[in-house]
């Protein structure tokens, strides 16, 4: 499912403290036709989502950050929009994806990763209801 002209650019708002998961993740996607947003910092990341949640097919989360967890952040986007399409990225086997997964989060990929299964599981969650 590569973006046409009738099936617009898919964009994709991608939340991880660590800038070389980032560069890998943007690297990969934009070579698939996803454009992605990419943010360090989760309170950046929520402040573009709050501007711009409808132009946003999914929201690609990291666990671990500093300033706050991934499950803070999937509730703040939730808030904003219930609807939104979530996916937790992360380097830890963190219990929370459980409850969030629960609580409608799309899916939970473990770092390391492959990219061609980050790409698909991305279209795949994109693609569901």
């Amino acid at each position: 499912m590569k973006p046409t002209e009738t099936n617009p650019s898919l964009r994709v708002l991608a939340i991880d403290d660590d800038e070389n998961i980032l560069d890998i993740v943007k690297t990969c996607l934009e070579a698939e036709g996803i454009i992605v947003e990419a943010r360090k910092c989760p309170l950046e990341g929520i402040k573009w989502y709050e501007q711009r949640w409808a132009d946003v097919d999914l929201v690609l989360l990291d666990y671990m950050m500093p300033e706050m967890k991934g499950d803070e952040v999937f509730a703040h986007v939730r808030t904003v929009n219930p609807q939104a399409k979530v996916m937790m990225l992360s380097g830890s086997d963190a219990p929370v994806a459980k409850r969030l997964l629960a609580q409608g989060l799309k899916g939970y990929i473990h770092k390391p990763f492959y990219l061609n299964q980050l790409v698909q599981r991305i279209r795949d969650a994109i693609a569901s209801p």
